[in-house]
């Protein structure tokens, strides 16, 4: 996860929670390309600026490449964020 751009742009988000309330990414569209969220390497949860976040570090293969990316949830106001790419 070294070497990528800090983006921290709001994306548009398709994300499930199971009947214990996980919340699970699906799919984002960030700059007009829809991006399937294939595989979640590590789940965690910090604190930027007060404010709680749940942080996934993920994979997916994009223009036939595989890429990492981060993606924050912002738990006090429900927003998605493409941090890293």
């Amino acid at each position: 996860m070294i070497g990528r751009k800090v983006l921290m742009k709001p994306i548009e988000m398709i994300a499930w929670f199971n009947i214990t309330g996980t919340l699970r990414p699906i799919r984002f569209r960030h700059d007009g390309i829809v991006v399937k969220v294939e595989r979640i390497v590590k789940v965690t949860e910090e604190k930027l600026a007060g404010n709680r976040m749940k942080v996934y570090e993920c994979q997916s293969e994009i223009h036939g490449q595989m890429k990492c990316f981060e993606l924050k949830y912002e738990l006090n106001t429900c927003k998605w964020f493409l941090f890293k790419m």
